[in-house]
């Protein structure tokens, strides 16, 4: 054979830019394929499965949004196209299994850590919040990869990331009220859209969208009234709260396949810009996770979450999630564990990601 015949197999052309699939593949996965339809391998599995658990961990803290979660640890991509093709009945083996991973982690993690989350909350909040803001900044690396060459629309989309997780901070730390609100079957219908619109975009938190919606309070009575008469096996009284669970059951159908749809679209039709908006907000989501704050425990004639405390409810605010927080003047021991967890989430993040990553993935991106 000659020897111009043999070509450098990864040789790409000055005037051609790399395959997306390849570029943004930080997930050990081969290229040549995209999205939820690429190759499975064990670390991208493994890094679904931590995602997931992380992702319905910080469904149990507030301030915490479950779609940074899987930002942080690389996978938002792959599960938003994995919902995406199954809600569109493309039944494939590679989606349904990042889908399922990922769900399966969240539930066990929330039945199997809430206690323990719970009691975090009561007594070691500011210890929880370090931790998890290291583990969201230790993602920043992956999504840096992801978005690399960063292109003028990627930088535009950090940008605009960064300004919007600011604004959502800032929102949410005022008191928006509106905990109750006139409720029929259309309002519990677009709150249950925006509910599962909160669980899928990173940075947005649910309960502060239905707060804005006046839907908190009936939707979370509703939930509450129906497990207890669940574990009464009353079924009159589960059938009387069929009114609220219904219509935010479907908007939570709705809002899902409508919000992971638009999603799918535009990272693959915008790749660049749509991944630095979620870099920006990875940036910036530990502005709202200050962590010197503590829960205080509710009083009578207190308000926690739009909701007036009475002595009849009192003992509904018995989950330290629930309660307001103030914040407290740091010790020397507070900064030094803080700065301590927030290295340690770092570091398992970006350990995550290293797993994530194979000789195929790092050997194509160079």
């Amino acid at each position: 054979m000659p020897d111009d015949a043999t070509e450098t197999p990864n040789a790409t052309p000055q005037n051609e830019q790399p395959d997306a699939s390849v570029v943004g593949s930080a997930d050990g996965s081969a290229g040549g394929s995209t999205g939820a339809d690429a190759k499975l391998s064990p670390g991208l599995l493994a890094r679904c499965g931590v995602g997931g658990a992380l992702m319905g961990l910080a469904n149990l803290v507030p301030g915490i949004s479950g779609g940074t979660m899987l930002v942080a640890a690389g996978v938002y991509e792959r599960f938003i196209d994995a919902i995406g093709d199954v809600t569109r009945l493309k039944l494939k083996p590679a989606p349904i299994a990042v889908l399922g991973v990922v769900v399966l982690a969240a539930v066990v993690a929330i039945g199997g850590l809430a206690g323990v989350v719970s009691l975090g909350l009561a007594e070691f909040r500011w210890g929880m919040y370090s931790l998890f803001i290291g583990l969201t900044l230790g993602g920043v690396p992956i999504m840096l990869r992801l978005a690399r060459p960063m292109t003028p629309g990627a930088w535009g989309g950090l940008v605009g990331g960064v300004v919007c997780m600011l604004a959502l901070v800032v929102l949410q730390s005022l008191d928006v009220g509106g905990g109750s609100g006139s409720s029929n079957a259309v309002m519990l219908f677009i709150g249950g859209v925006a509910g599962a619109s909160a669980m899928i975009l990173p940075g947005v938190s649910g309960a502060y969208l239905l707060l804005l919606l006046g839907q908190y309070e009936p939707i979370i009575a509703a939930i509450k009234d129906t497990v207890s008469a669940l574990k009464d096996a009353d079924v009159g009284a589960v059938m009387a709260q069929l009114g609220v669970i219904v219509p935010v059951g479907l908007g939570v159908v709705a809002g899902v396949v409508v919000v992971s749809n638009i999603l799918k679209f535009v990272l693959h039709r915008y790749e660049k810009a749509t991944l630095g908006v979620l870099l920006g907000l990875l940036v910036a989501a530990p502005a709202g996770l200050y962590p010197f704050k503590q829960g205080v425990p509710p009083e009578a004639g207190d308000t926690v979450d739009g909701v007036v405390v009475t002595e009849d409810n009192l003992e509904e605010f018995d989950d330290p999630k629930d309660w307001n927080e103030a914040f407290f003047t740091p010790g020397v021991v507070h900064v030094a564990g803080s700065l301590g967890l927030i290295a340690l989430g770092i570091g398992a993040t970006w350990g995550l990601g290293v797993l994530g990553r194979d000789r195929t993935s790092t050997t194509m991106e160079r």
